[in-house]
């Protein structure tokens, strides 16, 4: 008797009665209420090695935890009796009107989540307007990511070889992508320890579509040899000058560093410490991201990343000066929940708690949201004196 097997219709009571095959459930994400939900669900389904590189950070993993623990140092403060029946997520950037003010973080490797991988999370990002950043480091290429019709951003790390990193970026521009992410955070990856106790290796057949060379053969660890192993601040103008597309920098933590990336011709920066993946110990995206956004006074765009898990964290970011956030590993543990499908639901649970926290605040427009919605947390008792 195998485990498939069920009582035949009709059979007598006095029939033995085999046990019921326990059903599987093919929706398992419809049952997930949080990110932090998606992101269990889908971790729990993944072998160890690939969970790991998904999830783990550098050395002790503190800015790992410190991303998301920051945002609890702020408070929201409601307004009241505010007309909230028409409520508004739309933000403008680089000239082109966002629904929500979420974008896709560029991310490694997506098919190790799912066989689908990036052209699953792009399809789901389309259908919803979203911007999908595709990682010089993706396990697809820029026609299977680009053809689902996805506004697409090309985040770049510059090679080794500088005709390789022009390739790319003449890559990214033919195949339509809207705006090129320069990364400086990443001259050589991380003390990323949970890679190394599981001697993690790429499984067969996903390869770095980008980067083919040496890299698909011997593993994650050997991104070191492909990648510019020092950047310069000459590299910055050297992307700037081989580009026609609106260059952001991302990986800035200091202002000053903001400030040279624009007065230099950058259009933006994104605030990030690459998920806690690089130096552990830096400041979190959004501790950095009001000392950024001060220093650029709204000279050029100001994203960030890293914690977002919750619209009311989308919601702050806004309020200290992001224009819009980008989101990543809850989307990459969508991916083994059920493709397209379960990323969809993931980017729905964050669109609907944002308008809900829109409406509930009394600021129902997120372009509106500014530092003066916000005290940090434990000074609300002095607020009004």
């Amino acid at each position: 008797m195998t485990s498939s097997d069920t009582m035949r219709p009709g059979a007598a009571a006095g029939d033995a009665t085999p046990a019921e095959a326990t059903p599987v459930d093919a929706t398992p994400w419809t049952r997930c209420l949080t990110l932090r939900e998606v992101e269990a669900a889908g971790a729990a389904l993944m072998p160890a090695g690939p969970r790991a590189y998904f999830e783990g950070g550098a050395a002790d993993e503190v800015s790992l935890r410190e991303n998301q623990s920051a945002f609890e140092r702020w408070r929201i403060v409601p307004r009241m009796m505010v007309p909230n029946t028409e409520r508004d997520q739309s933000v403008d950037v680089l000239g082109r009107r966002w629904p929500t003010p979420v974008a896709i973080a560029p991310m490694a490797l997506q098919r190790l989540g799912h066989p689908d991988g990036e052209v699953a999370v792009a399809r789901a990002a389309q259908a919803r307007g979203i911007t999908y950043l595709l990682s010089t480091c993706a396990s697809a290429g820029f026609d299977e990511v680009t053809g689902t019709g996805v506004d697409t951003w090309f985040q770049l790390y510059l090679l080794s070889e500088r005709s390789r990193s022009k390739a790319l970026i003449d890559q990214a521009e033919a195949a339509g992508c809207e705006a090129l992410v320069l990364t400086v955070d990443t001259p050589m990856t991380g003390l990323r320890e949970r890679d190394v106790r599981f001697g993690y290796r790429l499984p067969s057949g996903i390869l770095y579509a980008l980067i083919r060379r040496g890299a698909a053969e011997r593993g994650v660890s050997s991104l070191d040899d492909q990648i510019q192993s020092s950047y310069s601040w000459e590299d910055v103008e050297w992307v700037l000058a081989n580009t026609r597309l609106p260059v952001l920098v991302k990986g800035i933590q200091h202002p000053e560093d903001a400030r040279r990336c624009v007065d230099m011709g950058a259009a933006g920066v994104i605030v990030s410490n690459h998920g806690g993946r690089q130096q552990d110990l830096a400041i979190s995206g959004i501790d950095a991201l009001p000392w950024v956004a001060d220093a650029l006074a709204d000279r050029a765009v100001v994203l960030m990343d890293g914690g977002i898990r919750r619209g009311t964290d989308v919601l702050t970011a806004l309020a200290l000066g992001a224009r819009a956030v980008l989101v990543g590993r809850p989307i990459l543990f969508a991916l083994p929940l059920g493709g397209e499908a379960a990323v969809g639901h993931t980017l729905d649970l964050l669109r609907n708690e944002v308008d809900r926290g829109l409406a509930l605040s009394g600021i129902p427009r997120a372009a509106a949201w500014r530092r003066e919605h916000l005290v940090r947390a434990g000074s609300v008792p002095g607020l009004f004196d």
